[in-house]
């Protein structure tokens, strides 16, 4: 994709039903953290909340979320089995196999804590 000037441009340029599955990710972590910002970092969408708090995106075969912290890629190991996942801290998905919602909302909520003990 290229680069995208705002989150929502950058959505409107994902086909569905990607864009669904990506706009479900958007929607649950402004829920959970309804004070953090949103802006295009390292070319996709990126929650930020005393510094970058997540961010998400797509890619030709794949979507991906990207938790931003090993240790906390380590806490949830367990429950990522059977998704594709790096050591940079990076899970694959698809829109027909999304990351669970009470997962998803878990590792936001283990993000936010790790940036409130870094204050």
């Amino acid at each position: 994709m290229k680069a995208a000037p705002s989150v929502d441009a950058y959505l409107a340029e994902v086909p569905e039903p990607a864009r669904v599955a990506l706009e479900r990710i958007r929607s649950t972590v402004r829920a959970l953290v309804p004070e953090a910002g949103e802006k295009i970092s390292y070319g996709v969408p990126t929650f930020t909340f005393h510094g970058n708090l997540v961010h998400y995106g797509a890619a030709k075969n794949h979507l991906s979320f990207y938790p931003g912290s090993r240790r906390v890629m380590q806490q949830f190991a367990a429950e990522l089995t059977g998704f594709e996942t790096t050591k940079g801290a990076t899970i694959r998905f698809t829109p027909a196999r999304p990351i669970p919602l009470t997962l998803l909302k878990r590792i936001v909520k283990a993000r936010v804590a790790e940036n409130l003990a870094r204050r």
